[in-house]
């Protein structure tokens, strides 16, 4: 397993139907860099505890609502009239890019945040649904995240 959440997120994003559960986890509203860092702390077997959940949530909501959600959001609205002007296709492809490295830079703050918590015997496994608002709507998504993130 990575020792760093980045090097952990791309090997995960790589297997097979993580990119598919990632995108049904973001359309229910569930911040995917969140959900990210928490099967990362299920991998390294960190407790998952309602304090440490708190502070995941207080540092990653923040960036996305002000950062990731407004590149996004354009993104998207710019999808259909990309389709036919060449100029806003590419300013939409640098909007990615950039919404990518906002993406980036959340992973790093939060394994900032968690990356000296240590592993303990206790519920690790609880991080994914303890971490998103969706985890009833979202429980197959979820489980092809923890299996794939299991996978080693």
């Amino acid at each position: 397993m990575p020792l760093d959440l980045r090097a952990f997120a791309l090997q995960l994003y790589q297997r097979p139907g993580v990119e598919a559960a990632c995108l049904d986890l973001q359309a229910q509203g569930a911040d995917v860099c969140l959900l990210l860092c928490g099967a990362w702390l299920e991998a390294r077997g960190v407790d998952c505890m309602e304090g440490r959940c708190a502070e995941l949530r207080q540092l990653a909501q923040p960036w996305q609502a002000t950062v990731i959600a407004p590149l996004r959001w354009l993104r998207q609205d710019w999808r259909p009239a990309a389709r036919g002007d060449a100029v806003l296709a590419e300013l939409r492809e640098r909007l990615k890019a950039l919404e990518l490295d906002a993406e980036w830079a959340l992973l790093q703050r939060l394994e900032t945040a968690c990356r000296d918590w240590p592993a303990g015997p206790g519920a690790a496994q609880a991080w994914l649904e303890a971490l998103t608002d969706t985890a009833a709507a979202c429980r197959e998504a979820l489980e092809t995240l923890r299996a794939a993130a299991r996978a080693d």
